[in-house]
C-alpha cells in the first residue's frame, strides 16, 4: 500500500490538506467569487452593466474553480483536474451555506481516488473522469448537508455571541480571523464558510486589515515601496517566511488586531455586510472596505438572513470608523509595538525583509 500510494503521489498529511490544498482553494475562490465580487460592485457603482455581467460570470464559477484549484495543489493528473470542476458544483450546492468547505473535503477525497485509478485501466478516458465525478458527487449527497448544516450553525452562532459580548468576541475573532489571513490558509474561504458578517464581519476585518497594514508599514524601512503595496494590499502571507525564522516580528500586528477588534464591534460599531468573503480579505484589493461600504449601501443576502442587516446611509462617524480601524490605527499600533521590540533586541534589522 506505501508504495502504491508513493506510486499515485497520493500524500496523506496535515500539510499537503490542511495547508497546500486550503492554500490553492484560497487561490481559486479569489481569481473567481472575489475578484468577480470588486468587477460587479465597479460595473454597479460606475453604471456599466458589461462590468456587472463580467463580475457575475466569474462569482458563477467558485465552486469549481476551487475544486479544481485543490486538485491542482494535490498535483492531479489532467483527466482528474478537469472532472473535478462538476465534483466542486456539486459540493457547493449541496453544502449550502458551507459550500466552500464541502467543497474542500469532498474536492478532497474525490481527487485522491481519482489519482489512485488513473492510468490503470486501457480505458483510462472515461474511467477516470466517471470514478473522479461518481465519487464527488455521491460524497456530495452524503456528507455536503451535514457540513453546511454545521458550518452554518458554527457561523450563527460567532454572529449571534459577537452580538452579546462585542468586547471579548471582537478581540477573539479579530485575533484569529488575522492570524488565519498571514498563514498560508483563506480567511477569506472561512468566513465565506461561516457567513462572518455584521459586528463578527467588522472585527474580522480589523483583525485582517491589522495584519496586513500592520506589516506593510512596520517593515518599510526594509521592503520600500514595493514592500508597502505587495503586502498592504496584497497579503502579509509574504511575511510568512520572516516568521518561522523568528516568530516575535507577529507580535506587533497582532496585539494591534487585539485592539481594534473591540474598538471595531463597541466603539464604531462597524458591520461588514456584504458578501462573507470581504471580512477575510483585509485590505486585499481593499475587498474588506468596499464589503464595508456595500454593506452599508445594500446588504448582502447573508447579512439580512444573519444578523437583520438594512440598509443605512453612511455617516462622517461610518467613514471616520473605516479609516481608523482599517488604516490608520493598525499603522500606528504596530509601528510602536515594533518599534519598543526592536529596542529590546526582538526583532533586528533584515527579520522583516521579503524574499527578492
Amino acid at each position: 500500500m506505501k508504495d502504491f500510494l508513493q506510486r499515485k503521489n497520493i500524500v496523506i498529511s496535515a500539510k499537503r490538506y490542511g495547508i497546500d490544498a486550503l492554500g490553492a482553494m484560497a487561490q481559486g475562490l479569489f481569481c473567481s467569487l472575489l475578484i468577480g465580487t470588486i468587477i460587479k460592485t465597479l460595473g454597479q457603482q460606475l453604471g456599466l452593466a458589461f462590468l456587472v455581467d463580467m463580475g457575475g460570470f466569474a462569482t458563477a464559477m467558485s465552486a469549481p474553480a476551487m475544486a479544481v484549484a485543490i486538485g491542482y495543489a494535490l498535483q492531479a493528473p489532467p483527466l482528474v483536474l478537469f472532472s473535478l470542476a462538476a465534483v466542486g458544483q456539486a459540493a457547493n450546492a449541496m453544502g449550502g451555506a458551507g459550500g466552500p468547505l464541502a467543497v474542500l473535503f469532498i474536492a478532497i477525497l474525490a481527487a485522491e481516488v481519482g489519482k489512485a485509478v488513473s492510468k490503470e485501466t486501457k480505458v483510462d478516458l472515461l474511467v477516470t473522469p466517471f470514478v473522479t465525478i461518481f465519487t464527488g458527487v455521491v460524497l456530495s449527497y452524503l456528507i455536503a448537508p451535514p457540513i453546511g448544516k454545521v458550518a452554518d450553525s458554527f457561523g450563527t452562532l460567532i454572529n449571534q455571541t459577537t452580538m452579546l459580548q462585542p468586547f471579548w468576541m471582537g478581540i477573539t475573532v479579530s485575533v484569529l480571523v488575522g492570524i488565519a489571513l498571514t498563514l498560508p490558509i483563506s480567511s477569506a474561504a472561512i468566513c465565506h464558510t461561516l457567513s462572518l458578517v455584521g459586528l463578527a464581519g467588522g472585527a474580522a476585518v480589523a483583525g485582517c486589515c491589522a495584519q496586513m497594514v500592520g506589516f506593510a508599514v512596520m517593515s518599510f524601512r526594509e521592503n520600500r515601496w514595493g514592500g508597502l503595496v505587495s503586502q498592504g494590499l496584497g497579503t502579509s502571507m509574504l511575511q510568512m517566511g520572516n516568521i518561522v525564522k523568528n516568530p516575535r516580528i507577529w507580535i506587533p500586528p497582532t496585539l494591534a488586531s487585539a485592539i481594534t477588534g473591540p474598538i471595531a464591534t463597541c466603539l464604531f460599531r462597524l458591520e461588514m455586510n456584504g458578501d462573507p468573503i470581504n471580512s477575510g480579505m483585509g485590505t486585499c484589493g481593499l475587498c474588506g472596505q468596499i464589503g464595508v461600504w456595500t454593506g452599508w449601501l445594500a446588504p448582502s443576502e447573508a447579512a439580512v438572513t444573519k444578523v437583520g442587516a438594512v440598509a443605512v446611509s453612511p455617516t462622517a462617524l461610518h467613514w471616520i470608523g473605516l479609516l481608523l480601524i482599517c488604516f490608520i490605527l493598525p499603522a500606528v499600533l504596530s509601528v510602536i509595538f515594533c518599534e519598543i521590540l526592536r529596542k529590546i533586541g526582538w526583532i533586528k534589522e533584515g527579520d522583516l525583509t521579503l524574499p527578492q
